[in-house]
């Protein structure tokens, strides 16, 4: 029953902020890459990039079109290529 009650008081807490009755603990938020922009100003196609990342195209095009973003490595990936460019060319040529 530890459990239960563990997840029974972490869905009441929830609910309490979700309400704004109580403060969160902490937030996190992720700044989610511009995958068309990022790709543009690295001059590369979406084959590319999708090579680069070990994703397939149709990925690439659904973060460029908004309709999926990405989570997970591939979202630090993306981050760390924004922030230092050549990080794709050293990723790229493995």
């Amino acid at each position: 029953m530890s459990i239960f009650n563990d997840l029974k008081d972490s869905l009441t807490e929830a609910v309490e902020i979700k309400q704004g009755r109580k403060q969160a603990s902490r937030v996190t938020r992720y700044e989610v890459a511009d995958v068309k922009a990022l790709r543009e100003s690295l001059d590369i196609t979406q084959a590319q990039l999708a090579q680069a990342l070990g994703t397939s195209v149709d990925t690439i095009k659904s973060w460029e079109s908004k309709r999926r973003n990405p989570t997970g490595l591939a979202a630090k990936v993306l981050a760390t290529i924004q922030d230092n460019p050549e990080f794709y060319h050293q990723l790229a040529a493995h």
